[in-house]
């Protein structure tokens, strides 16, 4: 894997429901390195801190990959790397081939593989169409938040070395279809409730769909 794009916001302030909010999800592509902390981008702005960044979502990669298919369906919109409201945008990522919990190196910084997606109106409205978070769970390939272990900074070009991967294992793509699954595999539940890298809090959201 190797990163193409480094992307970061300024604050975007737009109405929902009569009420205004603001979003960083308007990230746009960055001709600088970007610094990784332990608990967001610096520069970049997360406006909501109770949903974005913090530990298990300091940093947000898509999967360059993925663009075609969107682009595809929404072929109308403005586009440029940092769509999904990712930090970075990566090629040969493949998110049956990554795993929770697994770390890597990437330029300055050590990051582990963490939480899931989970969209939200701000995507629909970045996407003009509230339809798109439905198309996003379906579609199954959501990205991947990282953990930031050692804080430095990254370029395009970086390339990911695998550092270490858990002996049991649930691939990106898994989890996030998993998350979202009317019928959970149990197996995989168990990976999940078990990782270290998905908040106390999810792990216990999830380990609610245990079978006895």
């Amino acid at each position: 894997m190797k990163i193409i794009s480094t992307n970061i916001a300024e604050p975007v302030t737009f109405n929902w429901n009569g009420k205004e909010e603001t979003t960083g999800i308007f990230k746009k592509p960055t001709n600088q390195p970007i610094y990784l902390t332990k608990n967001d981008i610096k520069g970049d702005e997360v406006t909501d801190r109770v949903h974005h960044g913090g530990e298990f979502k300091a940093c947000y990669m898509f999967s360059a990959e993925e663009y075609p298919y969107w682009k595809n369906l929404y072929p109308n919109l403005n586009w440029s790397w940092g769509m999904f409201g990712e930090n970075l945008t990566v090629s040969d990522f493949n998110e049956n081939e990554v795993f929770l919990g697994d770390v890597y190196k990437i330029g300055h910084a050590t990051v582990r593989v963490s939480q899931y997606r989970e969209p939200c109106y701000k995507l629909g409205h970045k996407f003009e169409n509230q339809h798109v978070i439905k198309q996003f769970i379906q579609h199954g390939f959501g990205g991947t938040y990282l953990s930031v272990i050692e804080e430095g900074t990254v370029s395009v070009n970086d390339e990911f070395k695998l550092l270490e991967r858990p002996e049991h294992r649930i691939s990106v793509a898994q989890l996030f279809q998993l998350v979202y699954a009317k019928k959970k595999d149990q197996d995989l539940l168990k990976i999940a409730i078990q990782s270290p890298a998905i908040p106390a809090k999810k792990r216990a959201l999830l380990g609610g769909y245990l079978k006895n």
